[in-house]
């Protein structure tokens, strides 16, 4: 058994924790809001986030305390906002012990720096990237809640690092595999967001599997294009992270950012569509944070820069998919 922190009580945050305590974990959820942590302690549930988990294992237990939180962990999990990640940690990195492993379940890219979660979470940490891993695949929480069988990928520069997170969220219906490629499977995590909103967007203004399906392969494409300019392997697009990920965001409506999309393409405003859903989905910071990564490295964004315009300029759905394939012809 392994005493784990998680930190950030979110829906994901809380689902894993129940991954981990089914594992077989001690697991330790910190939470900044005081109502959240009592009815995980009081009553082994997280209705606010997670009302379909009737109830979390006995290993689940909560706390507002930081220091507490992390104390006597072995391996801590961040499952913070991206946007405030950064800001988030630095209380933290004083609380660490030198041979405590850090993972991260957060999927972005930080709107102030352009930066992939690995960096902002090893800068925050103070953290050499040996004790550093990320944990990414087509992992619907609702579905993961529901201990429904799914797969995930965890990455990490350190083999013995990977193996050890990967063991120590191995649950009966949860399967990890390791990856050395950590940047392939950071940028499948916060890039496939994008290509969401624009597969919902499409759907909503009524467009069929055709057009889903164009959207869907060019933005893997374009997500593997950036990914190799940045060192990625291109292998990791094409397995669990990457085709796998972007399938499962692209075709559900669990997925905030295939929500956000679809609300945008039936009309919404953007604040319509965020109150719609609860907040601001992912992928519409990394928008933008993509076309300026894809500017540094000297990759063409069409989708990502479409979409860009339909956020900051108002383009609506057809104007979208003119954007993304209009003009010349071109080789695939």
């Amino acid at each position: 058994m392994t005493n784990i922190a998680v930190l950030g009580a979110g829906a994901w945050g809380t689902t894993f924790g129940q991954v981990l305590a089914d594992a077989g974990n001690q697991v330790k959820m910190w939470a900044i809001e005081p109502e959240v942590v009592d009815a995980i302690n009081r009553d082994h549930r997280n209705p606010k986030r997670t009302p379909t988990i009737d109830r979390l294992p006995d290993a689940v237990t909560a706390t507002l305390d930081r220091a507490q939180a992390v104390s006597g962990a072995s391996i801590v999990v961040v499952a913070i906002a991206a946007q405030h990640a950064r800001e988030a940690l630095q209380d933290f990195k004083p609380l660490l012990e030198p041979s405590t492993l850090v993972v991260s379940l957060m999927k972005g890219i930080e709107r102030a720096s352009d930066k992939r979660m690995d960096q902002v979470v090893t800068e925050a940490l103070g953290l050499p990237e040996e004790r550093f891993a990320a944990v990414s695949g087509p992992n619907l929480s609702k579905e993961v809640a529901a201990r429904q069988p799914s797969a995930t990928v965890v990455a990490s520069t350190s083999p013995q690092t990977a193996l050890r997170v990967a063991q120590a969220c191995q649950a009966p219906y949860f399967k990890p595999f390791v990856s050395s490629d950590v940047i392939g499977l950071e940028m499948c995590g916060s890039l496939k967001n994008v290509t969401a909103l624009a597969v919902g967007m499409s759907r909503g203004a009524g467009y069929g599997e055709n057009t889903a399906a164009m959207i869907q392969a060019r933005g893997l494409a374009e997500m593997t294009a950036l990914g190799e300019a940045a060192g990625a392997q291109a292998k990791t697009f094409a397995g669990l992270a990457g085709v796998g990920d972007l399938v499962a965001t692209c075709a559900s409506s669990l997925s905030r950012n295939y929500t956000f999309g679809f609300n945008l393409g039936r009309g919404m405003s953007i604040d319509e569509a965020t109150q719609a859903s609860q907040g601001v989905a992912e992928g519409v910071p990394t928008t933008d944070a993509v076309v300026g990564l894809g500017r540094s490295l000297g990759v063409p964004t069409p989708l990502a820069s479409a979409m860009s315009h339909v956020l900051d300029r108002g383009l609506d759905c057809a104007g979208m998919i003119d954007e993304l394939f209009g003009g010349e012809i071109s080789a695939e």
